[in-house]
């Protein structure tokens, strides 16, 4: 696993002890070099999200990973949910990248 992902989840552990947790590096599927660890796609379940809207809960991990998107980390797309809403097929997969224009 690469620094970057490493820490994400490490924060988002610390963070939110979340009950499920899935962090993909897309970074491949953007116009970024090889290797990039500039995209993710995170699925966060968990306690602390009851009763939040999504919007708090997206305040929420910005606020967690605010060093990592201050640095290298350029996009999250974020899927987060409370334990009894999460399911797994409640998460879309993500679209390739157009490439900024560069298609």
């Amino acid at each position: 696993m690469k620094p970057v992902q490493k820490s994400i989840e490490a924060a988002l552990t610390a963070q939110f002890s979340p009950v499920h947790m899935v962090v993909d590096n897309e970074s491949h599927m953007h116009s970024v070099p090889p290797e990039s660890e500039t995209h993710f796609k995170i699925t966060l379940v968990s306690p602390a999200f009851v009763g939040k809207r999504q919007v708090q809960r997206h305040q929420a991990v910005y606020a967690v990973l605010a060093e990592q998107m201050a640095g290298p980390v350029h996009a999250l797309a974020l899927h987060t949910f409370a334990p009894d809403e999460w399911r797994s097929e409640a998460v879309p997969e993500s679209p390739n990248c157009l490439g900024g224009g560069r298609h």
